[in-house]
């Protein structure tokens, strides 16, 4: 009898790892599908020699993405925020967009004319960055679509992370728990590629491409910095030698023995003034 209670309590601790094991298995599977997603994106970006059209279609996808969110898809004209789209445009992008003027002047002026128009706008400002640094901006293109990528996957990974910890009280809700973490894995996912294009278009209008005079004078301001670091380092290497010079000077003064220019009196000796009386009960009791 005790060995059927032990066969059968043993039987619910391994039935109860392996359903720990296979939701386990089931998390790591959706991680899985994500990371194959990113990595061929990856991978894409560092085989293409030119990811100018991939740039293009981003950045139109996200000033899309801008004007829906203030002012939304079939919405009335007094429902549009167009102050807060002009400010977004000029604070995540440097761009200045009168959409407000378009407004007054074309009152029936639609929500997808104001976005060709912005997008047309973006693409001008982009182009004109560009000029004349074409093949400085492809590179600079991959490198910060790769850079963008690898950050805020590592930040999607410990969101994922997080989520993985707390799923578990969703059956507190009478919630399935895997389903749950596809769920909310999903849209995780989804902000994940919606951050990666805005983060890539709004870095790449904010970057500047120094020209070829300022790089000269850039190195030469560097060179100055140096030679003037190198400077300061000699002259407070001097002034420490001089400092230890001054200060083991007392030093050797200190440690010089004292000499006696007369004999040493003994305590019971006759004392040197002539009274008679011993050192010790003359002169010698004021010492």
């Amino acid at each position: 009898m005790v060995t059927g209670s032990i066969e059968k309590a043993q039987r619910k601790v391994e039935g109860r790892n392996f359903d720990v094991r296979k939701q386990l298995l089931e998390y790591d599977n959706v991680a899985s599908d994500q990371r194959k997603v990113i990595y061929q994106q990856r991978n894409d970006i560092l085989e293409a020699e030119d990811v100018s059209e991939i740039i293009t279609a981003i950045r139109n996808d996200v000033i899309g993405d801008v004007v829906t969110q203030y002012i939304p898809a079939q919405s009335f004209p007094e429902q549009w925020d167009l102050p807060g789209l002009e400010q977004a445009f000029e604070t995540d992008f440097g761009l200045q967009v009168p959409i407000s003027e378009w407004v007054k002047q074309d009152v029936n002026l639609m929500d997808d004319a104001i976005r060709e128009r912005a997008q047309q706008i973006a693409a001008d400002f982009y182009g004109k960055k560009c000029e004349g640094s074409e093949q400085i901006m492809r590179q600079v293109e991959k490198q910060i679509m790769l850079q963008v990528l690898d950050n805020l996957w590592k930040d999607h990974l410990a969101s994922m992370d997080h989520l993985r910890q707390g799923i578990n009280l969703r059956a507190y809700a009478q919630k399935d728990p895997k389903q749950e973490f596809k769920r909310e894995s999903f849209e995780l996912f989804r902000m994940l590629l919606d951050n990666i294009k805005a983060e890539v278009v709004r870095v790449l209008f904010h970057v500047r491409i120094a020209s070829r005079e300022e790089i000269e004078e850039m190195e030469e301001q560097r060179r100055r910095e140096q030679e003037n670091l190198q400077l300061q380092h000699a002259q407070s290497s001097a002034l420490q030698g001089e400092e230890s010079a001054v200060d083991n000077a007392p030093q050797k003064a200190a440690t010089t023995p004292f000499v006696r220019s007369n004999e040493k009196v003994g305590r019971n000796d006759p004392c040197p003034c002539g009274s008679g009386k011993k050192y010790k009960q003359c002169h010698g009791s004021l010492a």
